[in-house]
């Protein structure tokens, strides 16, 4: 019995211990960065960012509107592919889409995605019959095509441009370069795994099975293919993209997302700006800051604010549909005791 108790002492504590840690590398990440972002603003002249702003052609915020909304297309498919691969085929693609969309743009401002975006979805697919395991296997897939698409586009632009990554790791380019072959090698080396035969992790209701070398190519292709719409998103959000070509941007894009979103920080707020500008020193400083803010309002407080508006009306559609069903149930009893009574009087 006493042994017993002391291990389930020792558990929570074991778990605690990670969890500090975890909170304090968030902390690190997040401290430095604000360093570095004030050092680098101190000599920003905010009047022509905010010139800059204004002057920015209608039709360049058109274009990065589009690509913010095709990488939330984009989006979508990391839930689709998640929910089919469970085999959950109940839930139609538009749900998935709602979920998917809803629970990021929510978990990229509130933080901590992983666990918001999660309860957002639970809210969502627990409607379709999914229990709380389904809807982490589901986080746990979404969250392994994230990786693997980044793995592969980090990969590519390491060993292509290790120059950017440099600036953003404070790493040697040499030193950059190897670590992208490394992640290129990894990533082929688990495609080829998964290409074998059909690989589970987990036990018992917890046991998910892996997708296998087809169905992993296509998770990097959506992985892929999300990267490239926002990093031409934020690539049009750049009044001139003085100085700095697509693929420079793309790459420190990547690379400060990942840093943005290792911090969990609320919307990656201060982490995602100060690595962009340490990454793209050619780009004049006040048209990189304008397009960060323009791209902030475009990628995180427009969707957050339709997330937070479609959200609004599914619970409103639920409580509708449960007080409908209650109220039915309630006039079938009371037709059900009518009738008896009445035959009772016969």
């Amino acid at each position: 019995m006493s042994v017993l108790h002391n291990e389930a002492i020792g558990k929570p504590r074991k778990r605690s211990s990670w969890s500090w840690i975890g909170f304090a590398l968030s902390a690190t990440i997040v401290g430095i960065s604000t360093y570095v972002l004030a050092d680098i603003l101190k000599d920003v002249d905010f009047a022509s960012v905010a010139t800059n702003v204004g002057a920015m052609p209608a039709s360049q915020v058109a274009l990065a509107v589009l690509f913010v909304a095709s990488a939330y297309v984009t989006l979508t498919g990391y839930d689709f592919f998640a929910v089919r691969t469970i085999g959950a085929n109940q839930v139609p693609y538009r749900v998935a889409a709602l979920a998917s969309f809803t629970g990021y743009a929510i978990g990229h401002n509130i933080g901590a995605t992983a666990v918001s975006a999660g309860a957002v979805r639970y809210r969502i697919y627990s409607q379709f019959g999914l229990s709380l395991i389904d809807v982490t296997k589901i986080c746990f897939l979404t969250g392994l095509t994230f990786w693997l698409g980044n793995l592969a586009a980090l990969g590519v632009g390491m060993a292509y441009r290790p120059d950017v990554g440099g600036r953003v790791l404070q790493l040697p380019a040499e030193t950059v370069r190897v670590i992208g072959i490394s992640a290129l090698l990894l990533l082929g080396a688990y495609v080829a795994w998964a290409s074998r035969k059909p690989a589970a992790i987990g036990i018992g209701n917890w046991r998910v099975v892996l997708p296998g070398g087809v169905s992993t190519l296509i998770q990097i292709g959506i992985g892929v293919a999300d990267l490239t719409c926002s990093s031409l998103a934020m690539y049009s959000a750049i009044p001139s993209a003085a100085g700095g070509d697509l693929v420079t941007i793309a790459i420190a894009f990547v690379a400060a997302t990942l840093i943005g979103y290792a911090s969990h920080a609320p919307g990656s707020l201060g982490v995602f700006e100060a690595a962009m500008l340490v990454a793209l020193p050619e780009v004049p400083k006040e048209e990189l800051v304008a397009g960060l803010l323009v791209f902030r309002v475009l990628y995180f407080l427009v969707p957050f604010c339709v997330a937070l508006a479609s959200m609004a009306c599914w619970e409103s559609m639920v409580f509708l549909r449960r007080s409908g069903a209650a109220n039915r149930k309630a006039a079938a009893a009371g037709k059900e005791v009518a009738e008896k009574n009445e035959s009772g009087r016969a």
